[in-house]
């Protein structure tokens, strides 16, 4: 099975059209066109069926779908191996948006200055969609908030997070929860917290900054919670209303992670990092 021809049935399966998948490989379209009509008569199945917007898998490409992304993986993993055999040339850090806000910066600082001829990444989202990422191979290492829940994971490295409440500090305080957007660890055990202790289901509002989410908090839009490592980088400790959550559960540390399959030729020097 042709390792490229399944590098491109990906990507076409990712954008679910042939046009994108072109644009983005920097194919021309009739090429892209040309190589899925090649694998599907290499495998002798129609991958695809036409729709109005784009295309959409059949049930062959359905079924083929997660070989073809563990061959393409393993080609790429055993490739960037060969390259690393001696040193770590490359380095892809996922990170969660609310470690990016806290302490991303100072990390990948000191990795350039201790590993400066080494390439670093660095691609941000919740922890939901990162610990996804690390899973399918498609970056190195990766912060997320909690423990992990994947026998395949790894945990390298841990800083504690003190989660805290947040609330306007002279206004009514409306039964809204202002959080960071679905897939964020803090997003569910906000909601599920303030249920469990109130026995009310608030209205929930999302955002993609945490910088949003405590302006509206200080202009009474409601409450959330999230690290206190946010609020004083953010310099907004003196703004609200800080309530510590209860002692037993309000440590969720933020985890630095790897796949056990595939540990960074520096992962002591991760382990013993200060992070």
């Amino acid at each position: 099975m042709d390792f490229n021809l399944l590098k491109i049935f990906l990507e076409v399966s990712k954008q679910k059209s042939i046009s994108k998948a072109a644009n983005t490989l920097k194919f021309a379209q009739s090429n892209v066109t040309s190589r899925i009509k090649q694998l599907e008569k290499d495998l002798g199945y129609k991958l695809f069926h036409r729709v109005p917007k784009g295309v959409i898998l059949t049930n062959e490409g359905d079924r083929l779908l997660p070989h073809a992304l563990e061959i393409v993986n393993k080609v790429e993993l055993a490739t960037l191996d060969m390259k690393n055999m001696v040193n770590q040339e490359q380095l892809i850090v996922a990170s969660t948006e609310s470690n990016a806000v806290t302490r991303i910066v100072d990390f990948l600082l000191k990795l350039h200055k201790d590993y400066s001829n080494m390439q670093l990444e660095l691609i941000t989202n919740t922890t939901k969609d990162v610990t996804k990422m690390l899973l399918d191979y498609q970056v190195d290492i990766a912060f997320i908030s909690g423990v992990p829940k994947h026998d395949e994971l790894l945990v390298l490295n841990k800083v504690d997070e003190k989660l805290v409440i947040v609330e306007p500090k002279d206004s009514f305080v409306p039964e809204v929860f202002l959080s960071f957007k679905k897939g964020c660890a803090y997003n569910e055990f906000g909601q599920n917290y303030l249920f469990e202790t109130t026995g009310i289901e608030h209205k929930k509002l999302e955002f993609g900054s945490y910088e949003t989410i405590l302006g509206c908090v200080k202009a009474g839009m409601g409450k959330s919670i999230l690290p206190i490592s946010i609020v004083k980088r953010l310099r907004y400790e003196d703004e609200l209303k800080i309530t510590n959550l209860p002692n037993e559960i309000a440590n969720m540390p933020t985890c630095l992670v790897c796949r056990k399959d595939y540990i960074p030729k520096i992962a002591s020097y991760l382990k013993s990092v200060k992070l």
